[in-house]
């Protein structure tokens, strides 16, 4: 899916629910989630994933065409225009346009949709819920690198991307890929639960950037702000529906234990509405299949822990150090 990274794409429904609304929405009842046949894993960010088990999970996971029902779709759509005509989203300047068309490249899919698709949503999120600080890290937040070892540009341009953007957006573009890293693999969320009496002692965070392994250093302030721009990252990898059945899904793992994290510590600043399903709630609109089914099955625990293998795993393959180092005064 070719797209140019200078013109803003229209969002999907789901995504515009989440605009709309500001928070990760389940739309059981709303939609009919059908599997797509012959599915290229190939074409998407996680091409570069290993393991035949691993590639099976994720297809299943991800190789879903969501359809919405007519009348729920006009509601969604009535619901983001009145949002939308409260006022304009924040221009990006030409300069950055011009680098992101002559200098990355963005033509890989996304889980949903292209990956312009996805970085655009967050964006646009960004700016209508989390306003106090700069939607452009969002905008740009993968350019350094995604979890599963696909760049859109080379670590030589670094130098002419810094001079595009602030030093705060900087910090956080530099260390989004990073940080997403930390959290899939499940040592800093532990950490930090373990830590939830004292949030106020922490000083810093030290780890390494994915695309070079350079060290780099986030103050207790932007430590908490990288984590709320997770946290709207992960919006957008939520499932459409059926939400009890999908709890081993990992970004939703990560999603409500970051959300939960975020809360508890009162540090929560982006609005990101969130609330668990009803347990034990019957699927609606979903066929799985006996494959679907058999991944629904795998076990939270389980699931962590394939998904903390598999970042440690990329990182090793290019020569990124993972660990790092939470100073707590």
């Amino acid at each position: 899916m070719s797209q140019s990274a200078a013109i803003r794409p229209e969002p999907n429904f789901q995504r515009k629910a989440a605009i709309a609304h500001g928070g990760a929405l389940e739309h059981t009842g709303a939609v009919a989630v059908l599997p797509i046949p012959d599915f290229d894993l190939g074409r998407t960010i996680f091409q570069t994933l290993e393991g035949k088990a691993a590639r099976y999970v994720i297809q299943k996971r991800i190789a879903k065409d969501v359809r919405w029902f007519a009348e729920d779709a006009d509601r969604v759509q009535t619901a983001y225009d009145a949002l939308s005509a409260k006022g304009p989203l924040p221009e990006v300047s030409a300069a950055l346009l011009e680098f992101l068309v002559a200098e990355c490249n963005f033509d890989v899919e996304h889980a949903d949709g292209s990956f312009l698709d996805h970085l655009y949503f967050c964006f646009e999120y960004g700016a209508r819920h989390y306003p106090e600080r700069s939607p452009l890290v969002l905008l740009l937040h993968s350019i350094l690198g995604t979890g599963t070892n696909t760049f859109a540009m080379d670590r030589t341009k670094i130098p002419a991307l810094r001079e595009l953007v602030s030093p705060f957006e900087w910090t956080h573009l530099e260390a989004f890929p990073s940080v997403l890293r930390l959290l899939y693999s499940g040592e800093l969320r532990r950490e930090l639960r373990e830590n939830l009496g004292r949030v106020g002692a922490l000083r810093e965070l030290r780890l390494q950037r994915v695309i070079d392994n350079a060290p780099i250093t986030l103050g207790a302030e932007d430590f908490w702000v990288a984590l709320n721009y997770q946290l709207i990252h992960l919006v957008d990898f939520m499932p459409a529906a059926n939400w009890a059945m999908h709890q081993n899904d990992t970004s939703y793992i990560v999603l409500r234990d970051l959300y939960d994290l975020l809360e508890r510590s009162g540090k929560l600043e982006a609005r990101v509405r969130y609330a668990p399903p009803r347990a034990g709630a019957a699927p609606v609109g979903e066929p799985l299949g006996v494959g679907g089914w058999l991944t629904t099955r795998v076990p939270v625990p389980l699931s962590e822990k394939m998904a903390s293998s598999s970042v440690k795993r990329f990182s090793q393959r290019i020569g990124h150090d993972l660990s790092y180092r939470v100073d707590w005064g």
